[in-house]
């Protein structure tokens, strides 16, 4: 049977434990049979042997000897003083007055935060120990940094979740995603999935979400694809904002139809899409020029409950344009002003540029006259298409002097 032999406690004098603490290792024999061995254990005094030894100071028993001491951080938590720069200083006037003394304190470092002092990493380390943060005071620092806009939010955010104190969950990981991935740096947005699996969380349907919206960003239709369906397996409902990172990745993609699809299987659940994401597929449909689509895409917009405005019927008026479907264009105009609808500067650009293509140019005239009594005034892009067709008339001059006296006896 195996056993270990061990010595009584001695006690050793400190000075001889000063002199030779670098020589000082622990030792065990394992007793084997009706023998052992014995190792040579060397504390600056006449050999001695021992087995495992067990070393006494005073009345404090001491089993472990040997070992580095805990390394401190390199970082040096220094008060900040007047010798900053004047940015440095207007951002520190910035920081809320609401804020504890120890966030406070956190956060001018950052703000003063140079490499030379240490590494970030150090920062969070020395504040940790010299301040001993709760979960609270993580929270207000890191959203008194996102108000602030500082560029190491979500780098402080990163390190903050391998803090115990910080008590890190789930959502945490999935706003700094979301912060990488607005940032469009989805190599870092996926370090941190990773290391949110590693800490045992799954991916829920809030984090899968911003993977799509991410990849979408980012033109890897695949990736958002294949995301999109781990959510769908998630066997949750999906809502709007996952819908609508989906779709999205079909019109950055080019695939309108698909986009258009995903927004029918929407309105079958009885759910609709934002209202940039409608106008995202006008837009996409009106500069191909795809009149059907783009209708297609309105009526969508009304059925959903989204009161089209001047920006939006423009979309549509462009789509009949380009198509060069200039009567279809005039109509969608007078509609919208039968509906209420104040037309914007774009609108009536659009028109303008139907009559010059058809040469009316008293209709032209007629028109902006009508919108005059109407009390519009014609603004830069409507201007613009009048004096190039005045100036392809060769009367720009004329128009101008006679514009010229109009708006002296206007003012008159």
């Amino acid at each position: 049977m195996r056993c270990l032999f061990y010595c009584n406690m001695i006690s050793i004098p400190d000075t001889v434990l000063a002199q030779n603490r670098t020589t000082l290792k622990i030792h065990q024999c394992p007793f084997l049979g009706n023998s052992f061995w014995q190792r040579n254990l060397n504390f600056g005094f006449p050999r001695c042997y021992f087995g495992q030894l067990m070393v006494a100071r005073g009345e404090m028993n001491i089993e472990k000897l040997e070992g580095k001491e805990e390394e401190k951080p390199r970082f040096r938590w220094v008060k900040i003083g007047p010798d900053i720069t004047e940015d440095q200083k207007r951002a520190i006037s910035q920081i809320s007055p609401k804020l504890s003394n120890r966030c406070k304190a956190f956060i001018k470092q950052i703000i003063c935060f140079s490499p030379e002092k240490g590494s970030l990493l150090e920062l969070l380390a020395a504040w940790v120990k010299s301040m001993k943060p709760a979960r609270a005071d993580w929270l207000l620092v890191l959203k008194e940094m996102s108000r602030l806009e500082h560029p190491l939010y979500l780098e402080v955010a990163q390190l903050a979740l391998s803090e115990e104190t910080f008590e890190a969950g789930i959502r945490d990981y999935t706003k700094i995603i979301h912060g990488y991935a607005t940032r469009n740096q989805v190599q870092k947005a996926e370090n941190v999935l990773l290391a949110m699996k590693s800490k045992g969380f799954t991916c829920d349907q809030v984090t899968l979400t911003a993977l799509v919206h991410m990849y979408s960003k980012a033109g890897d239709l695949n990736m958002a694809g294949n995301t999109f369906e781990d959510m769908k397996l998630l066997g949750v409902a999906l809502d709007k904002r996952s819908y609508g990172s989906m779709i999205m990745a079909y019109i950055r993609a080019g695939m309108l139809d698909e986009g258009e699809s995903l927004l029918k299987e929407m309105e079958a659940e009885d759910k609709y899409a934002g209202r940039e994401v409608y106008k995202a597929l006008l837009r996409a449909y009106s500069t191909n020029g795809d009149s059907k689509g783009a209708q297609r895409v309105f009526n969508a917009i009304q059925l959903a409950g989204i009161i089209p405005d001047a920006k939006i019927c423009a979309l549509l008026l462009n789509a009949y344009v380009v198509a060069g479907k200039n009567t279809e264009a005039c109509i969608a105009f007078e509609n919208l002003k039968r509906s209420g609808i104040e037309p914007n500067d774009k609108c009536v650009a659009l028109v303008l540029s139907v009559y010059e293509k058809e040469n009316k140019l008293n209709r032209a005239l007629e028109f902006l006259m009508e919108l005059e009594r109407d009390g519009f005034l014609v603004g830069k892009e409507s201007s613009e298409i009048m004096a190039r067709w005045f100036r392809r008339l060769g009367v720009l001059e004329e128009v101008e002097l006679v514009l010229r006296d109009y708006a002296l006896g206007m003012a008159k």
